[in-house]
């Protein structure tokens, strides 16, 4: 893709394609229960907002039930095809057509490809036969052209295995929950041993929805520190070690930070240990909590 504006980094995948390490995500927050009813003008404004500050990794999914939404906004915001990092996904848990699954979302999206397809988790497959099918399926997507980077979400390292021992093309990237009280034991190390890189959802978790926990009192030292925000503060832990960050906020003001504040400041060595010390005190998932048992650390 062409450069990103505003000194969003990018990040090289193991098939030679660059990722920007901020996306605007359009998943929780932004989740229509029903993708057939009339579009959701909020969402397009927003997301439409979102391209308009800069933001051009814009991150999607079939289940999250607004691609439409989202190719609404990416047409309304008028930026060139290949300034934009398009990422959608295929359900976790239902058993799809591969094929017929990814045409209807490039049709909901507008979009003669996207730069990036993700399986969005392992759940539907009952057999390792089945997961592998899966992955050759988003193979053949990819060698046909209209999916430029393809790669899978929320697996854990037995599934990434089951995966490369028939894959052709190694995963380009594992998007997971990623944050200080859920770092995953080895799972990151196995992933930087095979190339791929990781993508965050959750990255602000220890403000957000786990509050009060060891990592807070930190951050709001940090931001002090560094003039900026604990938000600022927590994605820059997530980029710092090379991983893609995703935000879904709503709020332009605190999107506009992000821009202006991350590139002016790096977490040192010894801060981005002490986050990953003061984390692994506590432990919480906050999303896929049915799937995952409830004391998984991977």
């Amino acid at each position: 893709m062409a450069g990103t504006p505003l000194n969003i980094p990018l990040v090289k995948l193991n098939d030679g394609n660059e990722i920007p390490v901020l996306a605007y995500g359009l998943g929780t927050a932004r989740y229509k229960s029903d993708a057939d009813a009339p579009l959701d003008n909020e969402i397009i404004e927003l997301t439409k907002k979102a391209i308009e500050l800069g933001y051009r990794h814009l991150d999607g999914a079939e289940v999250y039930g607004n691609e439409a939404e989202l190719g609404a906004a990416i047409k309304a915001a008028g930026i060139p095809r290949d300034q934009l990092f398009v990422t959608t996904k295929i359900s976790a848990t239902e058993k799809k057509d591969t094929l017929e699954a990814f045409n209807l979302s490039l049709k909901k999206l507008g979009l003669d490809y996207v730069d990036l397809y993700l399986i969005h988790g392992a759940w539907f497959a009952d057999s390792e036969e089945e997961l592998q099918a899966k992955w050759a399926d988003l193979e053949a997507i990819k060698e046909s052209g209209r999916a430029k980077s393809i790669g899978v979400s929320n697996f854990l390292q037995g599934q990434l295995e089951t995966v490369l021992k028939t894959a052709k093309i190694v995963p380009a990237l594992n998007q997971i929950e990623y944050h200080p009280y859920l770092q995953h034991g080895d799972l990151v190390a196995f992933h930087k041993k095979h190339n791929i890189v990781v993508s965050s959802y959750g990255p602000l978790t220890p403000i957000v929805t786990a509050k009060d926990g060891p990592v807070g009192p930190y951050w709001k030292k940090l931001a002090e520190k560094y003039g900026v925000t604990d938000s600022d503060v927590g994605l820059r832990w997530i980029i710092d070690q090379g991983v893609v960050a995703l935000t879904t906020s709503s709020k332009s003001s605190r999107l506009e930070g992000y821009l202006a504040n991350l590139p002016k400041f790096k977490l040192n060595e010894e801060e981005i240990a002490e986050i990953s010390k003061l984390g692994s005190q506590k432990h919480f998932r906050g999303f896929w909590k049915d799937k995952f048992a409830a004391d998984d650390r991977s």
